[in-house]
């Protein structure tokens, strides 16, 4: 490693270490100031978990455009469907609205998915056999 990024490195370390001890208010989970029912880690876990939940709605939104399953790998989605429910349950388990919240919108999201890769993926099926029979 060079000295430049050794020096960065340490900088960052010893900023990251004066803030944690200098700032104590803010690792305490307080009330928001937003919205008083909920803690402020579960607004930063709303707020982390719309940007992990809708990551995989981009492909969803091109295989439906394209009305084609092409792209679309249907292991990745159960894959991910199936660790969503564990973090489901998880969140049930710490009782965290965010962890619960974004992960069901998830399951939902690869459930849809998978369904219409499953329907255009037969859709394609069927006029590549009607093709070989003409």
């Amino acid at each position: 490693m060079g000295r430049l990024k050794k020096v960065l490195l340490s900088a960052l370390l010893l900023t990251l270490i004066v803030f944690v001890s200098g700032c104590e208010q803010f690792l305490r989970d307080t009330s928001s100031l937003l919205i008083p029912s909920f803690q402020r880690s579960e607004i930063f876990g709303f707020v982390a978990g719309l940007g992990t939940t809708f990551a995989v709605l981009p492909d969803l939104v091109a295989m439906l455009r394209r009305r084609s399953s092409a792209g679309m790998n249907p292991r990745m989605a159960a894959i991910i469907g199936t660790f969503q429910i564990l973090w489901v349950y998880y969140g049930v388990l710490i009782i965290s609205r965010p962890v619960v919240a974004w992960n069901v919108i998830g399951v939902l999201i690869n459930f849809f998915s998978v369904g219409a890769y499953s329907y255009f993926l037969r859709k394609e099926k069927a006029q590549a056999a009607s093709r070989a029979e003409s």
